[in-house]
């Protein structure tokens, strides 16, 4: 049974996705290896189903990391005693190891296998969510929060790189369903963690309490996928060179630094938009309510964007258009009327979402082969992440500087007219060649 299972997968393991569908995002990151990885093995239907299930639950634990500190950030700050450059770490370092481990990835998966690594990865992840609020001797936070931080980072790598492409290969029959929900469980999972940390917090009264929560959901999957992981055959994969160059191309550079600038928006509203809320008044529930708003309307903009963005001769005006939302949506929240901050906040998650969604549809309508496709999602996501973290970066500073949001608010017109700039160059109807 489960070698017919298996076959059948295989044989349709070519099928590729329209690119109107939410899947057309989906890259394999392992297609460079010989021989090319197969699908997961599943000894039945039901089985396949589980991993299905597994692989969703997965990506429901990718963004909270991200979201859980910053909904409690003044209470961190306070009560840890924080000084400032500790916050500008905590919240940029995580983003910067996006990019130094997504090259990781591919290496891993061809020694250990593409499903072991990602339990590893999830084993790491539930350790950093448990280290971040210990207590060290001293009384000190700021170690454990650094080192889970860390931990935490690099683990979201390795996923984002990986998950993908097992959700492209072992659901080839319905990769617009299973790329539907992976994309939905990824903003979900943010949501989650802006929506009830502020809750749990006031609830408990400690805000290592509230942190502390987010392992349990990370440890679950964890021991979900543990038999799914360790029944897997070891073999051995090498990497075999193929498709274009893509560091050389001027399509490719386009397209990574409209990736840049996306993700120095992206990032920074999962790390600053609930603090920024909160300095104008907003109350700490209220602020994660907005921001857990935010990011519903983040997964429309990502479910609709990409298929909007196929249809068109060329995605000049739609990235233009997405790019001038995000950056007018996110400047509106700090400087714009308080009484209009939901307007504001809902036209910075249509905008966010649709931003990143057609940014990464790029990768497909930029490439004409997977491997290619491969090769610039590896030099988006490294590059992109890796310099997207200076956007979190550059709004911790010119707070700490200005003891203001105001010209975050500023910085984000100027990221939002150069994501147009880009965006529309990378929109033309041109292949990395």
């Amino acid at each position: 049974m489960r070698e017919a299972t298996n076959a059948g997968a295989r044989k349709q393991r070519t099928v590729e996705p329209a690119a109107s569908e939410p899947a057309g995002t989906l890259v394999d990151a392992e297609v460079d290896e010989s021989p090319v990885p197969g699908p997961t093995h599943v000894g039945s239907r039901r089985q396949l189903a589980y991993l299905g299930l597994c692989l969703v639950l997965i990506g429901l634990n990718l963004r909270t990391v991200f979201s859980s500190f910053s909904a409690v950030l003044p209470e961190v700050t306070a009560q840890a005693a924080l000084p400032g450059w500790a916050v500008v770490v905590l919240t940029t370092v995580p983003v910067t190891l996006l990019g130094v481990f997504a090259p990781l990835a591919p290496v891993l998966a061809r020694r250990f296998g593409a499903e072991r690594v990602l339990l590893g990865a999830m084993a790491v992840l539930t350790a950093g969510l448990l280290l971040r609020p210990v207590e060290l001797p001293g009384p000190s936070h700021l170690p454990a929060l650094l080192a889970g931080t860390a931990a935490c980072g690099a683990a979201i790598a390795l996923c984002n790189v990986l998950l993908p492409g097992l959700v492209k290969r072992d659901f080839p029959h319905r990769l617009g369903l299973m790329g539907g929900l992976y994309t939905t469980a990824i903003c979900a999972s943010a949501a989650l963690g802006a929506g009830f940390t502020y809750p749990l917090y006031t609830a408990s009264g400690e805000w290592t309490l509230a942190l502390w929560f987010w392992a349990a959901p990370a440890a679950v999957v964890l021991l979900l996928f543990l038999p799914v992981a360790l029944r897997q055959p070891r073999i051995q994969h090498q990497a075999v060179r193929d498709g274009v160059n893509v560091w050389r191309s001027a399509v490719a550079w386009q397209v990574t630094i409209f990736m840049v600038l996306q993700a120095m928006m992206s990032f920074s509203v999962f790390a600053w938009l609930a603090p920024i809320l909160r300095e104008r008044g907003v109350d700490g529930a209220t602020a994660g309510l907005i921001v857990s708003m935010c990011i519903v309307l983040q997964m429309l903009g990502s479910l609709f964007a990409p298929a909007l963005a196929a249809r068109f001769h060329d995605q000049r005006a739609i990235n233009t258009v997405v790019a001038l939302m995000t950056g007018g949506g996110f400047a509106l929240s700090i400087f714009g009327p308080l009484d209009l901050v939901w307007v504001w906040a809902g036209l910075l998650g249509l905008g966010q979402g649709s931003l990143t969604a057609v940014a990464l549809t790029m990768i497909m309508l930029r490439t004409r082969d997977g491997h290619t496709a491969a090769h610039l999602s590896g030099m988006m996501q490294g590059v992109g992440y890796g310099l997207g973290s200076t956007g979190t970066l550059m709004v911790g500073q010119l707070h700490q500087a200005t003891g203001s949001f105001t010209a975050a608010g500023v910085l984000f017109l100027v990221v939002g007219l150069l994501a147009g700039i880009f965006g529309y160059r990378a929109g033309r109807n041109r292949y990395v060649s």
